[in-house]
């Protein structure tokens, strides 16, 4: 595979953490490719899956989670999603939530 063409695809699919560490040789192999492809794709979906998850422990801790809430658990990195998770047990509100993810 042209190593231009997976820089482009990983644009695309906005999935720049693929060209990391990418050899500098003009051809990567196909496979190699396809598999940083795969496990970009598996890393966003676990990440979004975690998101999804604490939206909705949140819902059922705190009775309902604001518009902005949400949008910050949308932006938030999975550092911050990971400290959330660790401490999900001593947030009593919004405010809570805001202060650890930020």
């Amino acid at each position: 595979m042209n190593r231009n063409n997976f820089i482009y695809a990983a644009i695309i699919t906005g999935n720049l953490d693929l060209i990391k560490d990418l050899p500098e040789r003009d051809e990567i192999d196909m496979c190699e490719g396809m598999e940083r492809m795969a496990e970009g794709f598996r890393s966003e979906g676990k990440l979004e899956e975690k998101r999804n998850t604490l939206k909705e422990q949140l819902v059922i801790k705190l009775g309902a989670i604001s518009s902005r809430l949400e949008e910050q658990l949308t932006n938030a990195s999975l550092e911050k999603l990971n400290v959330l998770t660790r401490n999900i047990f001593d947030i009593t509100s919004e405010e809570d939530v805001l202060r650890i993810i930020h």
